[in-house]
């Protein structure tokens, strides 16, 4: 006969206090918020902490971090304008990474402070971004006159641009001499990269098929100088003929207006050989163009592409985070799945609301 509960199996003893999942000591602290001034002073002393922290503000959608880093910006600008800012863009596969990582140590080695700013695509799906550049860069990661940024593209070119340009110019504040500007690949990234930079450097495949089809006419008559990387190997003999081929291509482009003829180059970023051919490429053409003065024109070309970009976000920033316009959307959008109304009805429609307001 039992006699009470507790010598039956309903009754639950008490066990061994389970210790905590999380260790309290390894929970991460809430970083303190920084004041503009904190951010300025911080990137004009060359701090990399706090300059990676104002490109995070830069990036953030929150409004209020939006206005903070317009501040830092509009107070970093007259520390900004004096780097030699280039642009890089390829075909998939021609080893954008590898050769910045060899083209950047080269830069670092004859005494220039440099930063890249790798623009990675953003996934339409789930939005996020691998930003792997500083895994593909590993040197180049550890030299402590170099500094990456990989910076999701976002969804929108001129998100590309208007980031970018605030990040390069966070980076000039903080007293680095070139920039580096990697795009996404061969598309119409490669329109807006080049809108923002001084010279603008396509690199090329050798035997990879017809060359001169390889690649848009569009996107060699934007380039500055042409480079056939992976000259090595076997590879040596097609990549000088390549280099003959897009010389006399180039020939049939008319004559650009600061009269600087593009011209074309190979080397081998895993061997690092006629890295420095390249650097002085772009060394000549930023002195030939200082010269003649289209190095400052395109400067100011620049701003007032930059004026207005900064007017087409504003407009379109204000009108989505108008409140009425928001409603007018959800209400309308239903309607459009639907086939209850066409989308340029929907879209007068939310228009006509924002002038309303």
């Amino acid at each position: 006969m039992v006699e009470n509960d507790f010598d039956t199996a309903l009754h639950e003893r008490e066990g061994i206090e389970q210790p905590a999942q999380v260790n309290p000591y390894l929970q991460k602290r809430k970083r303190r918020e920084l004041s503009v001034d904190e951010y300025v002073d911080g990137i004009l002393r060359g701090d990399r902490v706090i300059l990676s922290r104002a490109i995070t503000l830069t990036e953030s959608l929150n409004p209020e971090h939006q206005k903070m880093a317009q501040d830092v910006i509009e107070r970093c600008l007259p520390h900004s304008g004096k780097s030699l800012r280039i642009g890089i863009t390829g075909v998939p596969g021609v080893g954008k990474s590898t050769f910045i990582e060899a083209f950047g140590s080269h830069i670092t080695s004859v005494g220039k402070k440099l930063a890249v700013l790798a623009i990675d695509p953003s996934s339409e799906r789930s939005k996020g971004s691998i930003l792997g550049d500083k895994t593909r860069m590993e040197q180049l990661s550890t030299d402590p006159n170099a500094f990456i940024r990989p910076s999701p593209s976002g969804l929108t070119l001129g998100g590309v641009a208007r980031k970018t340009r605030e990040t390069a110019i966070l980076c000039e504040a903080a007293g680095f001499d070139v920039i580096i500007i990697e795009t996404v690949g061969v598309g119409q990234s490669e329109t807006v990269v080049k809108s923002m930079v001084d010279f603008f450097l396509l690199l090329m495949l050798a035997g990879a098929g017809d060359e001169l089809q390889g690649i848009k006419r569009g996107i060699m008559e934007m380039a500055d100088g042409l480079v056939i990387n992976k000259a090595d190997g076997d590879n040596v003999h097609p990549a000088e003929l390549a280099k003959t081929r897009y010389q006399s291509a180039l020939h049939l482009f008319p004559k650009n207006e600061n009269g600087w003829s593009v011209p074309v180059a190979t080397c081998s970023a895993i061997e690092h050989t006629s890295i420095d051919k390249v650097w002085e490429m772009i060394t000549d053409f930023e002195q030939h163009t200082r010269s003649n003065g289209f190095f400052e024109k395109n400067r100011n070309e620049q701003n007032v592409k930059i004026f207005y970009d900064w007017i087409d976000f504003t407009i379109k920033n204000n009108f989505f985070n108008n409140p009425d316009v928001a409603k007018k959307i959800e209400e309308l959008l239903p309607k459009v799945l639907e086939g209850n109304i066409t989308p340029y009805q929907a879209g007068n429609a939310v228009v006509d609301e924002e002038k309303g307001c």
